[in-house]
């Protein structure tokens, strides 16, 4: 076991806790496949479940696995155009489950994320009745000020990796300038601080990294 997984095992536990004094539900689970299977099983099978642009979820694979076990889903990668993907985007705030990642995760139990459109962040405070968040523990920081210096300077960046048609400067330079550009993917920051109702938003931590 590296240093690195025993920090992880010992701090997951910990941030579990704080998620689960701010009213989340929330576990930590060592090894990425074990988070799959219980992200799974959090959802029944007569849900409609959609999700964010989130790595995570894709890289655990649990779309194609719903898919697979006969789950109604909303993917808006299978969308024929813009106007679809709009579509079926809007639909998501309806659905049943909704699956994203965490940008940033305080140590005392809160979220930080942070979005270009909003559709990720709206879907996470209202409308699914409930939230699945997987997040990595790469993802979890000291403080809440922490937390909002990684989505901004850490996790946006890198996500704009993905996009290269965006014109915006960490595209090209990695680090936030703290832009106002028409494609800045900064638009909404989101802290939550607290689940309301009780227990919709789930929380799944990793003791892996996943995603940005």
């Amino acid at each position: 076991m590296t240093y690195h997984k025993m920090r992880n095992n010992k701090l997951g536990p910990r941030v579990v806790k704080a998620l689960k004094e701010r009213r989340f539900e929330a576990w930590y689970c060592e090894e990425k496949e074990d988070a799959a299977v219980l992200a799974l099983s959090l959802i029944p099978k007569n849900d409609i479940v959609s999700w964010g642009g989130s790595l995570t979820v894709a890289g655990l694979g649990i779309p194609e696995r719903l898919v697979s076990d006969g789950v109604a889903v909303l993917d808006r990668d299978k969308a024929a155009g813009p106007e679809e993907k709009h579509e079926i985007m809007r639909k998501a705030f309806s659905c049943d489950t909704y699956l994203t990642g965490a940008n940033a995760v305080s140590e005392d139990g809160q979220l930080v994320n942070i979005d270009r459109i909003g559709n990720r962040i709206a879907a996470l405070l209202y409308g699914p009745k409930q939230v699945v968040v997987i997040s990595g523990m790469n993802k979890v920081v000291k403080t809440l000020d922490d937390a909002i210096t990684r989505a901004r300077t850490v996790a946006a960046p890198l996500n704009t990796q993905r996009f290269p048609q965006l014109r915006i400067p960490c595209s090209g330079t990695g680090a936030c300038a703290d832009c106002r550009f028409p494609d800045s993917v900064c638009s909404h920051i989101v802290i939550t601080r607290l689940c309301y109702p009780e227990g919709r938003i789930k929380v799944i931590l990793v003791g892996e990294d996943l995603g940005f």
